[in-house]
């Protein structure tokens, strides 16, 4: 980052008469950002910089913002971004900080914006069957208010009873429904975004289908707060299904789940949701809740239909299942909810550190099988455990490679084998002709790998952009690309 104002509010440099007096700089800064706003939206002290300096993945280096900044408003954001603009002092913009890639980790010098005040639902068009949004709105509380008027909005990632729509967007989150009504990107009609010089600009249309010039929209979503700050969300909402059939299908291994998937693909049967948890997965959440799920096989293959024609879809899952040797239940209603519920938590309470870390590749269908049974492989051949959940209707998989901490001589050589699996895991669906990250977002962490699926024509391309957009790269600076 380059810049005068910066580097002596940091402290970085001395060739400048403000270098050796880096508080005046600080000091004049945050006078000049809490001038054009109330009491209550700029925080200093060590506890608040220190909760909102990470989100919830991998944490390769700790640093402390300048301040967090809360927006109530556009006209907040506006403000905050012309002062860090003409201080040239980086913005990392976060929601509820529930990302697993480090992409609202504080960077050096920042200030970190925080969205959820901005928690408006501004509009709600049952006609249009479209919303309108503030990045701060929980996705539930839209599902809420959109249920009311027989729709839902269909992204539905694991954390949706906590994550923003704002954070959605930023890393073009997933979620159980993929595999039928895709992810956020499929769902965002329009953004309204404030650019790194403050200006606002809004991209896209409130009609379902649009052409003109660029797709300035699909590129916003998913660029992780580098491309400009969102400030509101044009979304197109689905109908609410009348009608949920949940099948519970058990195998022995993993293996066989996983062939399941593709073979209720052959039956053409369009699930909403077709999730695979294994065993290390049904074991921690029996331990969690005090169920029986290990006992009734090694592998869960969870399968969801909605609609009107929910019943016949789930006859045929359960037909095809079944003789392909899996012990297939009709569950009631509250266990089926109660399944759906728990394969939202599967990833289990614990944060991803450097002795546990949870990874989001996706292969095409076809090598779901392949790719699981590498995955076993690598585990045993590298000693660390394993547990894996997927998405298996869209071939995205969580696996998490994990060691039990020692001492540490022990934990050292233990950290060696559990990046080399990592590492390995990541090769391997690369081969395969995956991606590095299927709906979590590069972030700071998987920067590491990202020159392994893009060549550095593209890569060169993107920062191309990233300057057109960003000039003084003040927007998330060292994240997704």
């Amino acid at each position: 980052m380059a810049g005068t104002s910066a580097e002596s509010i940091t402290g970085r440099t001395t060739g400048h008469r403000e270098a050796s007096h880096p508080t005046t700089g600080r000091q004049l800064f945050l006078k000049e950002l809490a001038s054009g706003l109330r009491a209550g939206q700029v925080a200093e002290d060590e506890e608040t910089l220190t909760v909102y300096s990470v989100d919830q993945g991998p944490l390769l280096e700790r640093h402390l913002p300048l301040a967090v900044v809360w927006a109530e408003s556009v006209e907040d954001v506006q403000h905050i971004v012309r002062r860090c603009a003409a201080h040239r002092i980086p913005i990392v913009a976060r929601g509820a900080g529930t990302g697993v890639s480090g992409g609202a980790h504080a960077t050096e010098g920042c200030i970190v914006l925080g969205l959820e005040r901005m928690n408006r639902i501004l509009e709600l068009n049952p006609d249009d069957e479209t919303a309108v949004v503030e990045p701060g709105v929980i996705n539930a509380d839209l599902n809420a208010a959109a249920a009311e008027h027989g729709l839902m909005y269909a992204p539905d990632p694991a954390s949706y009873k906590m994550s923003t729509i704002g954070g959605n967007v930023a890393t073009n989150a997933g979620g159980l429904r993929c595999a039928k009504y895709g992810v956020t990107r499929d769902s965002v009609l329009a953004l309204d975004v404030v650019m790194a010089d403050g200006s606002l600009m809004h991209t896209g249309h409130q009609t379902f289908k649009g052409v003109a010039g660029y797709d300035l929209t699909a590129l916003l979503v998913g660029s992780e707060g580098t491309l400009g700050i969102v400030v509101g969300v044009t979304v197109r909402l689905k109908y609410l299904p009348r009608e949920v059939h949940t099948i519970a299908a058990f195998y022995q291994d993993f293996r066989s789940a996983a062939a399941g998937v593709l073979a209720v693909g052959k039956a053409r049967v369009q699930p909403a949701i077709m999730e695979l948890l294994d065993n290390g997965t049904l074991v921690q959440l029996d331990e969690m809740h005090g169920g029986d799920l290990q006992t009734r096989g090694k592998s869960l293959l969870l399968i969801q239909t909605d609609g009107f024609g929910a019943a016949a879809e789930a006859d045929v899952v359960r037909q095809v299942l079944a003789a392909g040797g899996a012990t297939v239940t009709t569950e009631a209603s509250e266990e089926a909810e109660m399944l759906v519920e728990l394969r939202r938590n599967s990833r289990g309470a614990e944060v991803d550190d450097e002795f546990r870390v949870g990874e989001d590749i996706a292969v095409p269908r076809s090598r779901l099988v392949d790719f699981v049974a590498e995955l076993e492989a690598m585990a045993a051949r590298f000693s660390v455990m394993l547990k894996v959940v997927a998405h298996a209707g869209d071939g995205n998989l969580h696996p998490t490679f994990w060691m039990e901490r020692v001492d540490p001589v022990t934990d050292a050589a233990a950290l060696e084998r559990l990046n080399a699996a990592l590492d390995e895991s990541i090769r391997i669906g690369l081969e395969m002709g995956g991606t590095i990250t299927g709906e979590h977002g590069v972030g700071q962490y998987k920067l590491r790998w990202l020159g392994l699926e893009q060549p550095e024509p593209v890569r060169e391309l993107q920062r191309r952009i990233k300057e057109l957009f960003d000039p003084q790269g003040i927007l998330n600076p060292g994240k997704a690309i």
